[in-house]
């Protein structure tokens, strides 16, 4: 994975004005609700999907408060949506390969949009399985250099003392790799040892990326991410842009 790829986006998202960061916040409620029924516990010491999504929305700066109220809230609401995962793959511009994630209560209307944003901006929906084998699923864990006193050495050997499969340095990020199954005993040991992370989640991670050399089709496909960020049912974008 492209660690400047990876920053680029965490930082535009950190980036977004107060009502798009509000959207991002309304997204990972989503998946906390989600996380507390499909776990049958509001305790994220027995619900591990629960705990990762706590994490991710630590990462993401959600207050704690936040998330506190939608665990509770969830833990008690018998009569909320019944959210379904559906998976979507497709092509951007120029064959730019694309995963999409959702958590839906209507399927028609979601595919309805998924597709429509796929075509608006040059590129098509696939059938399930046309893309997932260009990503590898990986936990990744960001962590920024900003402010950081360990250095390079320190923070792989913490890593890698933590079980994580590989590390790599960035001009303003480290990032680190687990394996899916070994990603919230990776993550929670490095975060015992005081570091912080600027994302933390398991991510389809691109095995070759496709760059794009038009400006137009750059257009297309930053224009055709930001639909998929503005729809309230889609939860996650993969895609293999080096951007």
């Amino acid at each position: 994975m492209s660690g400047h790829n990876k920053w680029s986006t965490i930082k535009q998202k950190k980036g977004k004005n107060d009502a798009a960061r509000a959207k991002v916040f309304t997204k990972i409620g989503r998946e906390l609700a989600v996380a507390v029924r499909e776990g049958g516990s509001a305790d994220p010491s027995v619900n591990s999907k629960l705990r990762d999504v706590i994490a991710k929305a630590k990462a993401a700066n959600v207050p704690n408060d936040n998330i506190d109220r939608i665990i509770k809230k969830a833990a008690g609401d018998n009569d909320s949506a019944n959210y379904e995962s559906v998976t979507y793959e497709g092509y951007g511009p120029n064959g730019v390969a694309v995963i999409v994630e959702a958590l839906t209560d209507n399927r028609n209307r979601t595919a309805g949009e998924v597709r429509h944003y796929f075509d608006k901006f040059g590129g098509n929906m696939g059938t399930q399985g046309c893309v997932t084998f260009m990503f590898e699923k990986k936990g990744v864990l960001v962590i920024e250099r900003e402010d950081l006193e360990a250095g390079e050495d320190k923070v792989m050997e913490d890593a890698l003392e933590a079980g994580a499969s590989d590390f790599e340095a960035d001009e303003d990020i480290f990032t680190i790799y687990t394996e899916p199954e070994d990603f919230s005993g990776v993550r929670d040991d490095i975060a015992a040892k005081g570091y912080e992370f600027a994302s933390a989640e398991v991510e389809m991670v691109p095995n070759t990326y496709t760059t794009l050399d038009s400006q137009e089709s750059k257009d297309n496909m930053q224009k055709m991410l930001d639909m998929f960020e503005d729809n309230d049912d889609i939860q996650n974008v993969w895609h293999n842009w080096e951007m």
